[in-house]
């Protein structure tokens, strides 16, 4: 029971890391571009990553194998996903970019249909039409007859998140290397990619000291700290379901953030879509359908 109770205890304080990404996201993008945070936060998190694989003695693994993996997985986590991640919270609501972006473990599970032979049940059916139509309230915020999309591409950057990020998790199920090694590798192949893209691009400009430090804040918790604190819950509990359902603590706490830090109005259309949308995710992990 200690041990589940510490397990919970790391779990709590990773959904609680989470639940501030969308304000500090809105905030950094406030000074600077998508590619701006994206490379900042990614040096940031490989620099802490690559520090841990030293003190825990796994630098000699982390140089000997795994960089096949590697070389498409860091192409697509960091770069892929949260270049387009962050393009959705800079054209929406971080309310609305945060919601959206919760339904990757639908699509992952609507995904593992072609890729890994699976079937959906009809609970995963449900649950996929109840957090679509989520995804339907929110994007049309609450106009659900109108088709009045207030910002189309946002809302195809969000939902295209989701899809890379089910995508990764779903090709990444048979990585057999160390969760913090495969994590340090994929920035280490992802970081010099991201700095050509920069230098190709907007370049290298300074937006202050605000700006740094919500940089470093995503680097070191979204990407770091987060991602260390979820592993350490998941592999000291001893049922998966006692923390995965922690994750249902971050949306409403994500919301409040966002009002309260950000000064966002909150939207009835994104509270409507949000529960449909965690309806469906409860829905789908409901011992029954994990059974069948």
């Amino acid at each position: 029971m200690s041990g589940d109770r510490r397990a919970i205890a790391f779990g709590l304080g990773a959904v609680a890391l989470w639940s501030t990404v969308a304000t500090a996201f809105k905030f950094a993008l406030a000074f600077m571009s998508p590619l701006e945070l994206m490379w900042m936060a990614a040096l940031v998190s490989w620099a802490l990553m690559g520090a841990l694989v030293v003190h825990r003695g796994l630098g000699r693994v982390a140089l000997a194998s795994g960089w096949k993996t590697a070389a498409w997985a860091g192409l697509m986590n960091p770069v892929a996903y949260y270049l387009v991640l962050f393009a959705a919270y800079d054209r929406l609501p971080g309310q609305e970019a945060m919601a959206l972006n919760y339904t990757w473990a639908l699509a992952m599970a609507f995904l593992a249909v072609p890729l890994l032979g699976q079937r959906l049940s009809r609970l995963d059916v449900l649950a996929g039409v109840m957090a679509y139509a989520g995804v339907w309230v929110i994007a049309t915020r609450g106009r659900v007859f109108d088709m009045a999309f207030e910002d189309p591409l946002g809302v195809v950057f969000a939902l295209c998140s989701t899809l890379i990020w089910a995508l990764y998790w779903l090709l990444n199920a048979r990585d057999a290397r160390e969760p913090l090694v495969g994590q340090w590798q994929n920035f280490t192949i992802g970081l010099p990619v991201l700095t050509f893209l920069l230098l190709l691009g907007p370049g290298v400009t300074w937006h202050g000291w605000p700006a740094l430090g919500a940089g470093v804040y995503v680097g070191l918790f979204e990407m770091g700290i987060a991602f260390l604190l979820w592993q350490l819950a998941v592999n000291g509990i001893s049922r998966t379901a006692k923390v995965s359902n922690l994750i249902f603590l971050s949306p409403p706490v994500s919301l409040m953030l966002l009002h309260f830090v950000m000064g966002e109005p909150l939207l009835i259309s994104t509270f409507t879509g949000l529960g449909l949308i965690l309806a469906g995710l409860a829905l789908q992990q409901l011992p029954a359908n994990q059974k069948g």
